[in-house]
C-alpha cells in the first residue's frame, strides 16, 4: 500500500556555530519568528508548531538532519517496516530531541549524503502565534518547503525516496551553467509540486556543493512579503545567490540567499500545485523562464567550487544501498 500523499516535510536540523549571524538572517531578513532556548539552540517558526528549522552548536555548517511528519500510525509503522525489512537499521530519538525539535516522539534512519532521516506522526503546537515580518508562510499539507541536493548517485537518490516514500517524478529541467551540463529531478511526497530536488552533471559526476544540501526552500503567502525580505536581505548585508526570477517548471516566483553556513536558502510565492489525475511529467530547457541572474559571485568563490567538485571524483558519496534498489534509469 502506498504512502505517497501522506508524507510531509516538517523540520529541518542544522548544525552550525553562527547564532547570531543566523538570527539576523532568519529573523530579521527572512522574517520568521525566532526563539532561544535554553540549551543553547535556536528554533525558528513559520506557523503554530513550536520548531520548522532548529539549529543545533556543531561545526558542521550544514544540514544534518530531515524530518518529515507522517499522516498516522498506520502509514508510520509501515515506513518502518520498509526500512527495516531492508534491513537498515533504525533508533528512537530521545524525549530531549523530540522536545527540541517540537514533536512528541520520533524515529531516526540513514540517508543519502549523510542526512538522517526522521519521521514522526504529532508535532506540538506553540501556546502563541508566530511573531513573523511578513503576511505568513504557506505549510499545511504541503510541508514547510523544499530541499534540493547535489548528487554524484542521481539514480540512487531517486531510488531511496521512491522506496521509502513512494516519492513521484513531477519533472526534468536540463540546464547549462558555465559549461556544466544538468539535469535537475524533482520528487513530490504530496500536492507540493516537489519536496525533493536532485541535482546532476551529466557525463562526468562531480558535486561542486561543499554542504549536503544546496538550498532550502520555504513559500511566503504573499507577493509583498517576496518582495520586502528580497530587500531586507540586501540592506542587512546577506549574500544573494540568485536574484528574483521565475523557473520554468513549478512556476513559483522566488530568489536564492546566501545563509550564514554557505548552503542557499530560497524564498519563493505562488508556485504550482499537482493534480495527480492529470499531471504528466515533462522535461524543461533552463531553469528559470525570467531572472534568477546570478549575484555576487567572486573568482575566489569559483575557485573553491571548481576544488569541491574536483575532491568529490576520488571522495565517495554517503548512500544508502539497501534503500535505494536498482536505480531508476532516466537518462
Amino acid at each position: 500500500m502506498t504512502v505517497f500523499g501522506a508524507v510531509h516535510l516538517g523540520y529541518v536540523v542544522i548544525e552550525t556555530r553562527r547564532f547570531a549571524d543566523w538570527r539576523r538572517f532568519g529573523a530579521d531578513a527572512i522574517g520568521m519568528h525566532a526563539d532561544e532556548l535554553d540549551t543553547g539552540a535556536l528554533r525558528f517558526r513559520l506557523d503554530e508548531r513550536q520548531c520548522r528549522f532548529l539549529l543545533r552548536s556543531g561545526p558542521a555548517e550544514d544540514v544534518t538532519a530531515l524530518g518529515w511528519q507522517v499522516d498516522d500510525h498506520e502509514t508510520f509503522d509501515r515506513i518502518l517496516a520498509r526500512v527495516t525489512g531492508h534491513g537498515v537499521p533504525v533508533t528512537e530519538g530521545t524525549a530531549e530531541e523530540a522536545a527540541l525539535r517540537g514533536v512528541e516522539r520520533l524515529w531516526r534512519f540513514p540517508g543519502p549524503k549523510g542526512l538522517a532521516q526522521e519521521i514522526f506522526v504529532a508535532p506540538v503546537l506553540a501556546a502563541a502565534p508566530p511573531v513573523l515580518r511578513s503576511a505568513g508562510f504557506v505549510t499545511g499539507e504541503g510541508g514547510l518547503g523544499h530541499v534540493a541536493l547535489t548528487t554524484t548517485r542521481p539514480h540512487q537518490l531517486r531510488g531511496y525516496y521512491d522506496t521509502v516514500f513512494d516519492a513521484r517524478l513531477s519533472d526534468y529541467i536540463d540546464e547549462t551553467i558555465s559549461g556544466v551540463k544538468l539535469k535537475i529531478r524533482f520528487l513530490r511526497v504530496n500536492h507540493r509540486h516537489h519536496s525533493v530536488a536532485i541535482a546532476a552533471t551529466r557525463g562526468l559526476r562531480i558535486d561542486p556543493v561543499r554542504t549536503r544540501v544546496q538550498h532550502l526552500n520555504i513559500q511566503v503567502a504573499e507577493l509583498d512579503d517576496l518582495t520586502r525580505s528580497y530587500q531586507r536581505v540586501r540592506d542587512l548585508g546577506f549574500g544573494m545567490a540568485l536574484s528574483v526570477g521565475q523557473h520554468t517548471n513549478d512556476r513559483e516566483l522566488s530568489y536564492y540567499a546566501r545563509t550564514p553556513s554557505g548552503f542557499e536558502w530560497e524564498v519563493g510565492w505562488n508556485p504550482v500545485t499537482v493534480d495527480e489525475r492529470t499531471w504528466e511529467p515533462a522535461t524543461h530547457r533552463g531553469i528559470s523562464v525570467w531572472g534568477h541572474t546570478p549575484a555576487g559571485e567572486t573568482v575566489l568563490a569559483k575557485l573553491a567550487q571548481f576544488r569541491t567538485a574536483a575532491r568529490s571524483l576520488w571522495r565517495p558519496e554517503a548512500t544508502v544501498p539497501a534503500l535505494s534498489g536498482p536505480g531508476i534509469p532516466d537518462d
